[in-house]
């Protein structure tokens, strides 16, 4: 499995190595959990329905799909700095989003191997195709002279502890929200190929439903632990992970929303689009989903949007170190009292939501 995540080849010696990733709120983490606690969980109440998902794992819709063509032997060095700098974002923190996935799910399959094999081996097949994921992506970065050092990565990355339950939430959503990203992005480039300045976004389609899969799994892993859907605390939490999700996108895209024009996209409107979508789509597994029709809702999740960006202005002012904290405070406050105000929006009810969509 290391082997389908290794650097690009030796052949590029203009590649340059990168091993370190500047940390924010905003960056994509490394997770650990409670490995112990997640052996011991009894799924036999669905566990006919993981049985069904291994088999479709083992099946490897997308072998032979990660494969580079010519379209990839092409230069890039003619686009402007400002566009490579973009996609060099892009291809950045989507590897380390699929490595990041990669490293959890080895793990757990590492661990669960003889306790739960059928959990243990769905855990090593999502490894697998996250590897692949991350690999691709990695590959892509050198046709832009660069390269991360995944190895250095995993040994020097900080991690973050995350309960399983809070796991099995964020992940399962950050899948979903995964697929309908990369599935909106395919959609609207097959229709304006004008657009599809490099080939990644071709394989797009495929791709995506990996990530459907894997959302599949986590769905399953929730539904065969009800106290983690079916009383009032696990309706407060996929209210929290859901907004957490969504504001964590929203937030990020506007700082990138030159990319996103790049590549013949209304930054906002596509947000709104995803974010839609993955609502209706947690509602088959949530008990509520937000109400993002709400006036407040995308106004707030604006304004959000516009006091982040004076907190990275400030980070990236000359100003001492305590000046910028001073400065930065009522800001982070502000979007905190406005992140809350969302949070306190009536939800809606899914048996509610899925009549509504039909």
């Amino acid at each position: 499995m290391v082997g389908t995540i290794s650097n690009t080849d030796n052949k590029q010696s203009n590649v340059e190595i990168k091993s370190e990733i500047q940390e924010t709120l905003l960056t994509p983490r490394f997770y650990t959990t409670d490995f112990d606690e997640i052996a011991k969980m009894d799924i036999s109440s669905n566990y006919h329905e993981f049985v069904a998902i291994l088999e479709e794992f083992r099946v490897d819709y997308n072998k032979q799909h990660f494969v580079r063509d010519e379209d990839f032997e092409k230069s890039w060095d003619n686009l402007d700095e400002s566009s490579r700098a973009l996609f060099i974002e892009f291809l950045e923190r989507s590897c380390t989003a699929e490595f990041s996935g990669f490293l959890l799910y080895k793990e757990l399959s590492r661990r669960l191997v003889d306790i739960n094999p059928v959990l243990a081996e769905c855990f090593l097949l999502m490894s697998r195709d996250e590897a692949r994921h991350a690999g691709f992506l990695n590959k892509a970065m050198s046709d832009f002279n660069l390269s991360l050092d995944l190895g250095f990565l995993t040994k020097n990355r900080k991690y973050t502890f995350f309960a399983p339950k809070f796991i099995f939430y964020a992940t399962y959503l950050s899948e979903k929200i995964g697929y309908w990203r990369y599935i909106t992005i395919y959609r609207h480039l097959e229709k304006h190929p004008e657009y599809r300045v490099y080939p990644i976004f071709k394989f797009f389609e495929n791709w995506c439903q990996d990530e459907n899969r894997h959302g599949d799994f986590f769905a399953a892993l929730l539904r065969s632990q009800p106290s983690y859907l079916n009383d009032f605390k696990a309706k407060l939490w996929c209210r929290f992970f859901l907004l957490s999700v969504f504001v964590t996108m929203y937030l990020n895209d506007f700082q990138r929303t030159d990319f996103y024009k790049a590549i013949g996209l209304d930054p906002r409107q596509f947000d709104i689009q995803v974010i839609r979508k993955t609502n209706e789509t947690s509602a088959r597994v949530f008990p509520i989903g937000l109400d993002v029709d709400h006036p407040l809702f995308f106004r707030t999740l604006d304004q959000c949007a516009c006091l982040n960006q004076k907190i990275i202005n400030i980070d990236n002012s000359d100003k001492n170190a305590l000046l910028k904290s001073l400065l930065k405070a009522p800001l982070i406050l502000n979007i905190a009292s406005k992140l809350f105000t969302l949070y306190m929006i009536k939800p809606i009810d899914s048996q509610l939501m899925w009549n509504t969509v039909r």
